[in-house]
């Protein structure tokens, strides 16, 4: 059997525009985030039309106060997507459309186990065990602070020493097992709060950043959000007892190595502990 390609003319590639490309790309299965913003300004463009210049300058207006991380992930690479999905389909030529450059992101110092101690230590004074069962259950789970505000009753087993995570950043349910002693606190807060379906009795992100802040004040503590000292802690302090990178990994949550060793996990005095682990298996002359 012969097979005889339908051809596509040029003209026929010159009239398939932004917009056009767009909806397919929509209409096969991917997001339309961030696309509705961008339409408006290149959807009548033909895809041959639409140069790289003019998208990243299209980013710095369509941004102007952000980073270029955030540039890069709202506009050039989404419309790159369209782009490449119109050329699979034989609508445009192959897009070349790069990233902005971006800045190496500062280290964030994560929660040691001290500044934790105290803060549960601060949070006890102050009469605020809901924001000290939040952090403890964040820096023990790995789960983000959006996870853990949405965390139900229900969704705790006090007999299995676990809850489940429901509608996670990658869309799956995820069981996270707990130690005794966020156990024992969880264990006191339900007992206060009994009426309440919600473990946690904050919903706003921003006023738990709030309260921490307020708390770190008296505790004379630095002050770190509800990430750094949540997810971020998790992530440095397992690594730092003793368990291994796919150990935590799969215990909190991650998918990407490169983003759990580049972001999530801080090593405290790492030359010093390297050092000390060749004291113990050195070899000189007399071995």
């Amino acid at each position: 059997m012969t097979f005889h390609p339908n051809a596509i003319t040029f003209s026929q590639v010159m009239d398939k525009t932004f917009k056009q490309a767009a909806e397919s790309y929509i209409n096969s299965g991917h997001e339309r985030r961030y696309l509705d913003r961008i339409i408006p300004h290149i959807g009548d463009r033909p895809l041959s039309a639409i140069f790289p210049y003019d998208v990243r300058e299209l980013a710095k207006a369509l941004y102007p106060e952000h980073r270029n991380s955030t540039r890069n992930r709202c506009v050039i690479t989404p419309v790159r997507a369209v782009m490449f999905h119109g050329y699979d389909r034989g609508w445009g030529p192959p897009s070349r459309l790069r990233n902005l450059k971006v800045d190496e992101p500062k280290r964030k110092k994560a929660a040691s186990p001290t500044w934790l101690h105290d803060f549960f230590r601060q949070c006890d004074r102050d009469g605020a065990p809901h924001i000290a069962a939040l952090v403890m259950f964040m820096s023990q789970t790995g789960a983000r602070v959006s996870e853990a505000l949405r965390l139900e009753w229900q969704e705790v087993s006090f007999a299995s020493k676990t809850a489940t995570l429901l509608r996670t950043k990658t869309s799956t349910h995820s069981v996270r097992h707990l130690s005794d002693q966020l156990i024992h606190r969880l264990h006191s807060l339900k007992s206060a709060t009994a009426d309440s379906p919600r473990v946690f009795r904050l919903t706003d992100r921003s006023h738990v950043n709030t309260r921490i802040r307020e708390i770190c004040s008296r505790a004379d503590i630095s002050y770190k959000p509800s990430h750094t000292c949540g997810r971020h802690a998790f992530a440095t302090n397992s690594i730092a007892f003793g368990n291994d990178i796919k150990t935590t990994m799969e215990a909190g949550g991650w998918k990407s190595a490169a983003v759990f060793l580049g972001t999530y996990v801080n090593p405290r005095h790492a030359s010093r502990k390297v050092a000390e682990s060749f004291n113990l298996h050195h070899c000189d002359s007399d071995c």
